[in-house]
């Protein structure tokens, strides 16, 4: 099938395997540019809205159960927890990034009485001790999920363990990400202000989450709570009787994408009509039956800049240059280690 039923998985973002210079000085590798790579599926924990060949998979976070019964125990007792605060985040600011809008949703997390904030420094910092991000996650119901040092951030996984009902503000934090493991319909488990909103018209997050009626917002922490088992990575020297972790619905989901390709190539079609790789994120949003994709509500979210146009120039903050995220995501990672 020249490599399409091969698979590779990275435990780290895309564009750490997009290098766009040709020095090998630069940071990260070429792996993903390479026409051996092209008909391979990589599955990171994030992947390229543009490009086909990659599919976003949960992080980890601190949950390894070994059996059924651990993660059932853990669902009931995040859904007996009081939650005393409407919303919360974890993070640093980015003083450096005239596009995050961090700064402005830590200003309104201070502000609000309902609100509860856990700075994220880099020195000492309570973000590096689990039991202190959990303890917050477990007593809020909202948590704030900005960008990170590129579109995702762990952080909205560890929230979902806690039974938190995550807030993005840009689509491609998960949404265009997970689709093997998340609903399609985000508006079941999560709620998506635009970045914009925020950004240009100081929207209240406070305002906002209140006009969700509590009956929906009981339904919706359910949701998550229900999603926990596909999210988390089981305990490897065990396995799960009758759940299936975020390994089991990864394989499985290769192996149903792999099947389609082997029957599109017996048949002698393909699987989507005038496909553009540059529109990839929008196929894994499509109805069953669906075989184009045309406009959608979240394309002034990636529009890549033209030729000669700075990469800062879309106003929704969607052109995260791989060269960029990955530079970021790598001093991430130094700062980490010189705690």
């Amino acid at each position: 099938m020249k490599g399409k039923d091969h698979f590779l998985v990275a435990g780290r973002i895309t564009w750490d395997f997009r290098r766009l210079s040709e020095e090998e000085t630069d940071w990260g590798n070429k792996i993903l540019f390479l026409p051996a790579a092209k008909n391979m599926s990589m599955l990171v924990v994030e992947s390229s809205p543009w490009n086909a060949n990659d599919f976003g998979i949960p992080y980890p976070t601190y949950f390894h159960p070994a059996k059924d019964s651990e993660v059932f125990e853990w669902q009931e007792r995040m859904r007996s927890l009081e939650r005393k605060w409407l919303f919360s985040f974890a993070g640093a600011p980015r003083p450096d990034n005239p596009k995050s809008i961090r700064g402005q949703i830590i200003d309104q997390c201070r502000n609000s009485k309902v609100g509860k904030l856990l700075e994220c420094d880099f020195r000492e910092s309570k973000c590096h001790a689990p039991s202190s991000i959990m303890q917050m996650f477990q007593g809020s119901l909202f948590c704030l999920q900005p960008q990170g040092d590129s579109y995702t951030r762990r952080s909205a996984f560890d929230s979902m363990l806690a039974g938190w009902i995550p807030v993005f503000f840009h689509p491609g934090s998960a949404y265009t990400q997970y689709t093997w493991h998340l609903p399609k319909n985000y508006t079941t488990y999560s709620v998506f202000i635009p970045e914009d909103d925020i950004r240009k018209r100081n929207v209240s997050i406070k305002e906002r989450l209140l006009q969700i009626p509590p009956e929906q917002v009981k339904v919706m922490r359910e949701n998550v709570i229900n999603l926990i088992p596909g999210l988390i990575y089981a305990d490897p020297r065990s396995e799960l009787e009758t759940l299936k972790d975020a390994f089991d619905v990864s394989v499985q989901a290769i192996i149903d994408k792999v099947t389609r390709l082997r029957k599109n190539m017996i048949e002698g079609r393909t699987e989507y009509d005038n496909f553009l790789e540059e529109n990839s994120w929008k196929y894994a949003l499509l109805e069953e039956g669906q075989r184009e994709a045309g406009g959608h509500v979240w394309d002034p979210f990636f529009s890549k800049p033209k030729p000669g146009e700075d990469s800062s120039s879309d106003s929704n903050g969607g052109t995260t240059i791989s060269a960029d995220a990955a530079k970021n995501s790598w001093k991430s990672e130094q700062r980490d280690k010189t705690q």
